[in-house]
């Protein structure tokens, strides 16, 4: 359910809900696909039964976030290959009757090497989130920056000279909050 928008025809900056219906909640993240998402992906995903599923941009063809919708509810910004009018940023929103859990900072570009961008970590305390999903690189990373968390999920399309195929997990219960990366190839935990 999207509660906020800016600037209708150059999409800057959307605000996405996601109510939790239970204590938990697991999130596929997926990345840099380029309209060639990995073969081995949509079963990893249907086995891992996520509730939502967020594309941190470079999708390359919309029939991508079609065949992920069938496994869940998607939210997706653009990335710099995409001419969709999809935001450049979402803020997403998992809370609860009661509270928020989390709010997550979705965009393609963040880094600059391990290091958040500046104008990036700006954004994502202005709009008090806790953790900045991105993509772009096609390298898996989890990292802090101050009290943020920066969670890449990887590449699922193909393969960038030696990296790995990987997407990410985010898994939110009144425990807590954990991210993982798994290996797309075997569907294995990934580490680097």
């Amino acid at each position: 359910m999207k509660f906020g928008q800016e600037n209708v025809h150059n999409i800057v900056h959307t605000r996405e809900l996601r109510q939790l219906e239970s204590e938990f909640l697991r999130i596929a993240v997926v990345s840099d696909t380029h309209g060639l998402p990995h073969p081995n992906l949509a079963q990893h995903l249907r086995e891992l039964a996520p509730g939502h599923i967020v594309h941190a941009g470079d999708v390359g063809d919309f029939g991508v976030i079609r065949h992920l919708e069938k496994l869940a509810r998607v939210t997706a910004v653009r990335g710099n290959v995409d001419g969709h009018d999809w935001a450049d940023r979402v803020t997403l929103d998992v809370r609860d009757e009661q509270r928020s859990y989390l709010r997550i900072l979705i965009t393609h570009c963040a880094l600059n090497g391990p290091t958040l961008r500046s104008d990036v970590a700006r954004i994502a305390r202005a709009e008090d989130a806790s953790l900045v999903v991105c993509g772009h690189s096609h390298v898996p990373f989890a990292g802090r920056d101050g009290e943020l968390t920066i969670f890449n999920p990887g590449s699922v399309g193909p393969r960038r000279f030696r990296l790995p195929i990987t997407f990410g997990v985010i898994e939110v219960s009144a425990k807590g909050i954990s991210v993982r990366h798994v290996d797309c190839e075997t569907g294995l935990p990934w580490a680097p």
